[in-house]
Parts: structure tokens; C-alpha cells; sequence
């Protein structure tokens, strides 16, 4: 009985541990690159927060390329004339990661939410990337 209970005891730790390497093994890349993203973000909503007026408003979003083949971006495209993007305009091989850089205007106060639209030759371009915070007067507030 004793040995039985050892065994058992054994097989529980070992489900365990098996389920939490199992777990743990499933990066966001790759879980995206299971659902066809050839061009993935480690971001896709970045949150300023309460930013004060007429400070630099730039933030980059990261990305990667799943695929298995050179993913060109053609285009950028921003919902606003109030945010300004930059990207690179290479191709980018797989495995490789760059930048879109975006810079939000903080010349006027109040609340912001804005789309930039990464289109390019991944298999799931367009992609939606948004921005957004509230500028304030003055100092910002801490959190």
C-alpha cells in the first residue's frame, strides 16, 4: 500500500509539472504565429496615461516577423493629422524585429484615441495599432 501511495504521489507531481512546463512553453509569438500572424506587435494599445502639455508625445511600437519569408511594410496610415509616424521602409527577415515610431501632437489638453493602420506583405496586413491618454495642464499626476 505504502508503495502505492509513493506512486501515486509521484505521477500527481510529475502532471503537475509536466502541466506547468507545458504552460509556460507557449509564448505570445507563438501563439500568434499558430494563428497566422506573419507580423506580430508586442504591443497593440499603448496608454500614455495622463501626459502634460506640449511634452514629447513619441512611442514605438515593436514588432516581429513570424513568417518565413521578408515582410515589406508599404504603408502606415494614421486616423488624425495630429499623430505622425515614422516606419522603416526595408524588408524585414524572419525572425526579425523593428520599430514604428508614432508621435502624438500635445498641444491641446484633453483626452486622445487614435489608429495608425500598419499595411504590408505579412498574411495578416492590415494591422490595427492604437494610442491614447488624456493631456493635461501643468505637471501630470502621479498614479
Amino acid at each position: 500500500m505504502k508503495v502505492m501511495r509513493i506512486t501515486l504521489k509521484a505521477i500527481i507531481v510529475l502532471m503537475a509539472v509536466a502541466i506547468s512546463v507545458t504552460g509556460c512553453k507557449d509564448s505570445p509569438e507563438e501563439k500568434a504565429k499558430e494563428h497566422g500572424q506573419e507580423i506580430w506587435f508586442e504591443e497593440y494599445l499603448h496608454d500614455y496615461g495622463q501626459i502634460v502639455e506640449d511634452s514629447d508625445g513619441t512611442w514605438s511600437f515593436v514588432f516581429q516577423n513570424l513568417g518565413e519569408t521578408a515582410i515589406l511594410i508599404n504603408r502606415v496610415r494614421s486616423t488624425c493629422g495630429c499623430t505622425v509616424v515614422d516606419w522603416p521602409h526595408e524588408p524585414f527577415e524572419p525572425g526579425t524585429t523593428g520599430e514604428i515610431t508614432v508621435k502624438y501632437n500635445t498641444a491641446t489638453t484633453g483626452t486622445f484615441l487614435k489608429s495608425v493602420i500598419v499595411y504590408s506583405t505579412a498574411a495578416n496586413s492590415p494591422v490595427k495599432l492604437q494610442i491614447k491618454g488624456k493631456v493635461v495642464a501643468g505637471e501630470a499626476e502621479e498614479e
